[in-house]
């Protein structure tokens, strides 16, 4: 999941799943072309139950996206009653969420952890490469109706968030349509833990037909990935939020890192964000000395919407995918992934196994093959804890750095 919400046991199901059917087509790999009963019955069945969960998470993205796109983006309240918190609060995060993303995407060029897995038989084909200015009005749909049947994940996107801003200029009946969508979501919410409740047998179903057909050969690129995912955790903790501190409060990094730990090693071990924002407000008030006022604004929507360490793992999880199936992303398709997992990650928090859905979102945003997921999903469980930690550090970098702008004395 994206860290936001609770799973924990969930994710170590998803890890056994993994571990299991890594060690399933290992062993029966090397029998399968002598065994009728390998080659005919068992591996034909286990590539159904993987497509079968491949299907179903298809099945989750356009109504999941939209309703709950609209219902978190009109629950901000009336934009004019935000004023100037609430204006920084959203474009820090949205700029930080955007920058880790890119972090991902940087390392997963420079390491190219799917490199050398050479998996046949992609479903898709990345989509041609458009002209850069192109690519950013393909992000604006002309028929949102049209959007949605053929899944064009960036018009869906733009398309909620003008929808769900519209209710809030409605007024009381845009409101009653607001909690109408956000009650859908709730239902796509408990749709979306059906599903993953069978990621288990998914994930070793898709890993055991993988296993078995590449032997030993799959194991070295997973151990890049979470390489690349907690060294961009700790690049962009180290960079971006030291810059942040030391630039507009003033403060050193080591004051901040030392004042928010208790609410990143929480967050590390229950990968919950929400479940750790006790801990993160008593953090930032007590440690940090931002007011209330601020702290009860900005930390709670940010664990709603702000996804840098989720953001980070889409970049890098994206190119692992498109180099295990041997498929180049040039740079307009790799824009778009910024796009497409900046704005998703709005309204992709909370929801159970909601990483994995966000990554489902990116991938078929660029045409890559969602088969993919099931390569990702096994390590989930390790690359939850780095990226939840550093989505609670992000809340509380942005709630130091919008109580400094708004002329607050910081503690120390």
């Amino acid at each position: 999941m994206s860290g936001k919400g609770r799973g924990t046991s969930l994710l170590w199901k998803i890890g056994i799943g993994f571990v299991l059917g890594i060690v399933f087509g290992f062993v029966v790999g090397p029998m399968v072309p002598d065994s009728p009963v390998l080659k005919d019955w068992v591996m034909p069945a286990l590539n159904v139950v993987g497509k079968i969960f491949i299907t179903l998470l298809k099945m989750l993205i356009v109504p999941l996206v939209f309703a709950s796109l609209v219902a978190g983006s009109a629950s901000v309240g009336d934009p004019k009653k935000l004023g100037r918190i609430g204006v920084k609060t959203l474009v820090l995060y949205l700029l930080t969420t955007a920058v880790a993303i890119g972090i991902g995407l940087a390392l997963g060029n420079v390491i190219q952890p799917g490199v050398g897995m050479n998996i046949e038989g992609a479903a898709a084909t990345a989509k041609e490469a458009k002209p850069l200015a192109d690519v950013i009005l393909d992000i604006f749909p002309s028929n949102p109706l049209d959007a949605m049947v053929k899944a064009n994940m960036l018009q869906i996107i733009v398309f909620s968030l003008f929808f769900g801003v519209a209710c809030i200029f409605a007024g009381e009946r845009g409101r009653r349509v607001s909690d109408f969508f956000g009650s859908v979501a709730e239902v796509m919410y408990a749709m979306t833990h059906m599903v993953m409740a069978l990621a288990p047998y998914g994930v070793f179903a898709l890993i055991a037909t993988t296993a078995a057909k590449y032997g030993l050969a799959i194991l070295a690129p997973f151990a890049k990935v979470i390489g690349a995912v907690y060294l961009g955790c700790l690049l962009h903790a180290a960079v971006v939020y030291s810059g942040l501190i030391s630039g507009y409060c003033r403060r050193s990094p080591l004051w901040f890192f030392k004042g928010v730990r208790e609410a990143s090693i929480t967050a590390f071990v229950t990968r919950s964000s929400s479940g750790t924002l006790p801990v993160t407000i008593a953090n930032v008030r007590d440690n940090l000395g931002v007011s209330e006022g601020v702290s009860s604004f900005v930390l709670p929507l940010g664990a709603t919407i702000n996804m840098d360490g989720t953001a980070l793992y889409q970049g890098v999880c994206a190119l692992f995918v498109a180099q295990a199936f041997g498929i180049p992303l040039d740079l307009g398709a790799q824009f778009g992934i910024v796009v497409t997992a900046t704005l998703a990650s709005i309204g992709t928090a909370g929801v159970p196994g909601g990483g994995l859905i966000m990554l489902t979102l990116v991938l078929t945003s660029v045409g890559l093959p969602i088969e993919g997921i099931g390569l990702v999903a096994g390590i989930d469980a390790v690359l939850d804890a780095a990226r939840t930690s550093l989505n609670v550090t992000g809340d509380t970098a942005v709630c130091a750095v919008v109580a400094a702008s708004e002329g607050e004395t910081l503690a120390g």
